[in-house]
């Protein structure tokens, strides 16, 4: 199976996180959760490789 990471289909924002929990074959609102409080931790350095992310994920 050749698995590729993409944006999610049905985002809420750009859909980074759903297109991880998709690839990885979770539930979006764990990863989505998970950032949140990686954000929190990492005083925002998250909120930039979100951004990042959102730029150079492609869709699906």
């Amino acid at each position: 199976m050749n698995k590729k990471l993409t944006k999610s289909a049905n985002p809420i924002l750009c859909g980074v996180c759903g297109g991880i929990a998709e690839y990885f074959d979770i539930d979006p609102t764990i990863v989505r959760i998970g950032w949140g409080v990686l954000t929190v931790f990492s005083m925002g350095l998250m909120i930039i490789l979100y951004l990042v992310c959102c730029v150079v994920m492609p869709k699906k």
